[in-house]
């Protein structure tokens, strides 16, 4: 009764995996109707990527309008810097692309860099990074079940918003049920020494996907019993004000200005 509640007046408290990445600030950004704010956030980023390195200054640009953006948005800074550590395998990898890479070569202190591997290196390393910030921008100020609806919105195949939503929300269960599994285990005294006890772990996987098959079979038939035809109910669109039409245009309209006007200067 109470998820029904709660899901009849539209307000999650952000324990389900996905709402725990939404931090709930009165912001402009957080005011936007999802379907604008995803449409506007990714072309921002399409034009991010698509500047050459070369015209550094536009990612100057392009650093400070999300800058803005995420203090628009009053995100933590602390917390940001948390998430951002997400990126930090593929920056390993950038950093080691100057060093492996083939082509014409240059000396820095004491090592031997390519300047390829090195274009290449800091085109990831920064666009990956403003990649990441935007991410972090559209997850902190967007709850995971208004993405899924402005997915919807835009019309994202039906097929795919609904298996996106069931992860979403039996994502917990899932997660619940594999902890309790491991309290079952510990109070029969067992302890993970080694290689010897993967298959005891491999056991465990076992039963609990054999588990998670039923309970979806289970709940596809109660939604067929109460008159599930391969649809979900639709949502009706967000009321868009002159505001948010602004705001959704200008992000893009922003990257496009910083990286023509800069490109020209080059």
């Amino acid at each position: 009764m109470r998820e029904s509640g709660e899901a009849a007046h539209g307000h999650h408290h952000g324990h389900d995996v996905g709402e725990r990445l939404y931090i709930h600030r009165h912001s402009p950004l957080h005011d936007l109707p999802p379907h604008l704010k995803i449409v506007s956030l990714l072309t921002f980023l399409i034009i991010c990527v698509a500047t050459p390195i070369q015209n550094y200054w536009a990612f100057i640009g392009f650093a400070i309008v999300i800058t803005t953006l995420l203090a628009t948005a009053k995100l933590p800074v602390l917390t940001i810097a948390k998430r951002a550590t997400i990126e930090i395998p593929f920056l390993v990898f950038a950093f080691l692309m100057p060093f492996f890479s083939k082509g014409e070569r240059f000396e820095i202190l004491f090592f031997e860099i390519s300047r390829p591997g090195a274009i290449a290196a800091l085109s990831i390393i920064t666009k990956g990074t403003l990649g990441v910030l935007t991410a972090i921008l559209l997850s902190g100020s967007t709850p995971a079940r208004e993405i899924l609806r402005g997915f919807e919105l835009l019309k994202m195949p039906s097929l795919l918003v609904q298996i996106m939503t069931f992860m979403l929300r039996y994502m917990n269960v899932i997660t619940d049920e594999m902890e309790r599994m491991k309290v079952a285990r510990l109070s029969r005294g067992f302890e993970e020494r080694g290689i010897r006890d993967w298959k005891f772990i491999a056991g465990t996987a076992g039963a609990l996907f054999v588990r998670s098959y039923e309970r979806g079979e289970r709940v596809h038939t109660s939604m067929i019993a109460r008159g599930y035809t391969g649809e979900l109910p639709k949502t009706e669109i967000p009321e868009i004000n002159s505001s948010n039409k602004f705001l959704a245009v200008g992000i893009p309209l922003a990257a496009l200005i910083i990286t023509s006007v800069t490109g020209a200067l080059l």
